[in-house]
């Protein structure tokens, strides 16, 4: 099995398994996201060393082993993108796998449950056109100012969303046009999907442009910018105009 299927396979298995615990109906919202959480890591850690023994690892839900560092390949899991969402019952939520090499987002797949997909980097699909009024994706409970700002510039619609694998694939299917976020997130909440979106032709940077860069020994990452590439080079400027503070 290669890299891209391995990932996607556990995304998917991953995501039938939370909707397994949902159905059950014994757990209340906020346990749900816990044992949801539980569940879905238990799994995917223990089937990526138990097939990809040789490469590090990194997990929202298990304690940091830094030993990950000095592998060149090393594997980046969100077990449950938006566990507000899932315990919720909201279908906004997803699975994310992927594969950092040499700090690139590489191989990766991101599971939408709730919508029945599986998003993959070895399997892209046809982006859709964007329409003339553009679309920027952004949190449901608290938009992040300078997306707001930029949507106004643009003209953009807003989009309310949960999981930020969840925006990403908007943009993939045509639910969106751009997803721009600046209220900080960790390696795993968008490693999986910016593979996915590189593979699908999109752009993904820093809002200041710079790289995305996975497998640090601080996993906090600021900011990114996921959109068309046609859309990339106004939206960086307009985020450079933006005034300070």
């Amino acid at each position: 099995m290669t890299d891209a299927e391995l990932a996607a396979h556990l995304a998917d298995y991953a995501g039938r398994l939370l909707l397994t615990v949902r159905e059950s109906g014994v757990f209340g919202a906020k346990a749900l996201g816990k044992a949801g959480d539980a569940a879905a890591n238990e799994f995917l850690v223990h089937a990526l060393r138990e097939q990809r023994p040789d490469d590090g690892l990194l997990s929202e839900e298990e304690k940091d082993n830094f030993d990950r560092l000095n592998f060149a390949r090393t594997w980046i899991v969100d077990p449950v993108d938006g566990t507000r969402e899932y315990g919720e019952s909201r279908a906004d939520w997803a699975v994310h796998v992927g594969l950092a090499i040499d700090g690139v987002a590489s191989i990766g797949a991101v599971a939408l449950p709730g919508a029945g997909v599986v998003l993959r980097t070895d399997q892209p699909q046809i982006v859709p056109p964007a329409p003339a009024t553009l679309r920027m994706v952004v949190s449901r409970t608290r938009p992040a100012r300078e997306a707001v700002a930029i949507a106004e510039k643009l003209g953009a619609e807003l989009v309310p969303m949960g999981s930020a694998g969840a925006k990403a694939m908007a943009v993939i299917l045509g639910d969106a046009d751009i997803y721009l976020h600046s209220g900080g997130q960790y390696e795993w909440d968008s490693c999986a999907p910016v593979a996915v979106a590189l593979a699908h032709g999109l752009h993904c940077s820093r809002i200041d442009g710079s790289p995305l860069v996975y497998n640090q020994a601080e996993t906090y990452m600021p900011d990114l910018l996921i959109c068309r590439t046609e859309h990339a080079a106004v939206v960086l400027a307009e985020i450079a105009a933006l005034p300070a503070g």
